[in-house]
């Protein structure tokens, strides 16, 4: 059953390999793709605040902002619009977190196009050959099950 709602997805990574990633749906319908990606970034922003407090606690302090990357210009621009327009006043207050984030420059939102956005494979479901250039892009390799005699 579909319930109009999106599927939110992270991947974080420390220099070529994956350690944290996340798909879950929304807790709301979202009313238009920059939303639903603006609640997808809040969600990215959160985790990534977490990991940088916990790369504190064991002395590697990150000195510079996250890069969250993005395939929506237009939630990218909410986020960084502290201006509150009609197109976002409905959005829970707890989504603009991400704008205090990102003033704060602990995260850092940077467009990246649709084709390498390394999320889509946890959100959306993909062709083939889509999913095998993002699945290697993970650096997962794909598993060969010899048969049995």
């Amino acid at each position: 059953m579909d319930d109009m709602r999106s599927t939110s997805g992270y991947a974080f990574t420390i220099g070529s390999g994956i350690f944290s990633w996340s798909s879950k749906k929304q807790e709301t319908t979202a009313l238009s793709s920059a939303e639903a990606e603006y609640v997808a970034a809040a969600s990215s922003a959160c985790q990534a605040i977490w990991l940088r407090r916990i790369f504190e606690d064991i002395g590697e302090k990150q000195e510079n902002a996250t890069r969250i990357f993005s395939d929506n210009k237009s939630a990218i621009a909410m986020a960084k619009n502290p201006v509150c327009h009609n197109k976002t006043k409905h959005i829970k207050i707890k989504h603009h977190f991400l704008r205090e984030a990102s003033t704060n420059k602990e995260i850092e939102l940077h467009y990246c196009k649709t084709e390498l956005q390394l999320a889509d494979i946890f959100t959306k479901a993909l062709a083939r050959t889509r999913f095998e250039i993002l699945r290697s892009m993970l650096g997962v390799a794909p598993m060969r099950i010899k048969e049995e005699c």
